[in-house]
């Protein structure tokens, strides 16, 4: 009898080791196979203002492919675009300012966009044209660091001879890689030898949820 209850106890000593191990596994490797959820990206600014902003890049992204391609016609259509996307700007969409002050500088940076793409459009020396897009460049750069656009990671690049030897010239990308808009693919010296010309000085990345 005695034996009997000892065999007894082991038995379920087993049983139990059996089921913890079975489904103690079986839980932990239901629990790892299953890929932890990132937190949701919230902007920091109102879906208004980034669609509105949106609008901005992409024109001045067309217009810095225009110019890279020596397609004048493209260059001013997209510059037409980018005068009036700056020109409706959403402002007053920009959260966070209780004073004023980063919708009075954005308004501002806006203006200079608008202005100097309405410039590139009247020249007709590309030259010129490359001209008015440093200055807007520029512009679109301060206005991009003030608003802290946070959808995608902007770039900052640099040529060191845009307008000659020693003169140079800035833009901004949505990639690091270099593509010069200033020196270009039909360089009448250059042909498109220095296309890749250039280097990044800064990024804008407000992509990272604070």
């Amino acid at each position: 009898m005695k034996k009997l209850l000892i065999v007894i106890v082991v038995l379920a000593a087993l049983a139990f080791g059996a089921y913890k191990i079975f489904f103690s596994g079986k839980a932990d490797g239901a629990t790892n196979s299953i890929p932890k959820e990132k937190p949701l990206s919230i902007s920091k600014n109102t879906p208004a203002f980034n669609t509105s902003f949106e609008k901005v890049l992409n024109a001045y992204f067309d217009l810095k492919a225009g110019l890279t391609d020596y397609d004048t016609a493209k260059a001013d259509a997209a510059a037409r675009l980018l005068a009036s996307s700056a020109d409706e700007l959403k402002v007053n969409e920009i959260k966070g300012d209780s004073t004023g002050a980063f919708k009075a500088m954005a308004g501002s940076y806006a203006g200079a966009i608008s202005g100097s793409a309405k410039n590139l459009v009247g020249e007709t020396d590309l030259v010129k044209k490359k001209r008015q897009f440093q200055t807007l460049s520029e512009a679109l750069y301060d206005l991009s660091r003030t608003v802290k656009y946070d959808r995608i990671k902007l770039f900052h690049q640099h040529c060191p001879m845009a307008f000659g030897d020693t003169e140079e010239g800035t833009w901004l990308s949505n990639s690091s890689d270099i593509v010069n808009p200033y020196l270009g693919k039909k360089h009448p010296k250059f042909k498109d030898k220095m296309l890749g010309c250039g280097d990044v000085t800064d990024s804008i990345d407000n992509t990272k949820q604070q």
